[in-house]
């Protein structure tokens, strides 16, 4: 099903940087509002900067994949020393698969983290990678959000 994510966390903060060895994962792509920062946040909150740190110390290769204009994403990704690809426009494949380009890892060795069934978990399954679905930061307010949210609602995993 393709609004069924392959792992689900409460956070990204949650994912012990052991998982990604376990599961076979090598190279993994980040979404960027709400899962790793809240909204037009330019750093990631202490706990989600730990867990990247954490994460830097493996050999797992990151990326991070944003609906967002470079202008947003571009601040964000300098401050870790990570690549970008921005307008990904998500959930269709295109961001996801010049992604794992960049990376250069086969896609069965590659996940995507992120918090929003309709762009980052049917992304993911039309691209072929697997998806680890996080609950948002936090809920954003604006109304296109709170629509897409209200229809997301019956599809989101139970949190664990």
């Amino acid at each position: 099903m393709l609004h069924r994510p392959d792992y689900v966390f409460g956070s990204i903060a949650d994912i012990p940087a052991d998982f990604f060895r376990r599961e076979g994962i090598d190279a993994l792509i980040l979404d960027l509002d709400n899962t790793l920062t809240t909204h037009n946040n330019p750093v990631p909150d202490p706990a989600r900067l730990e867990w990247f740190r954490n994460i830097r110390k493996t050999d797992l290769k990151m990326i991070i994949v944003s609906n967002n204009h470079a202008e947003r994403v571009k601040p964000f990704a300098d401050y870790l020393g990570l690549e970008f690809v921005p307008d990904g426009r998500k959930p269709l494949p295109s961001g996801f698969n010049e992604a794992c380009r960049r990376l250069g890892t086969d896609k069965r060795r590659v996940a995507s983290v992120g918090d929003q069934i309709f762009t980052d978990v049917i992304g993911c399954k039309l691209a072929g990678i697997r998806s680890i679905f996080v609950f948002p930061i936090e809920y954003e307010t604006g109304f296109w959000f709170r629509v897409k949210r209200f229809l997301e609602r019956p599809l989101l995993p139970k949190k664990e």
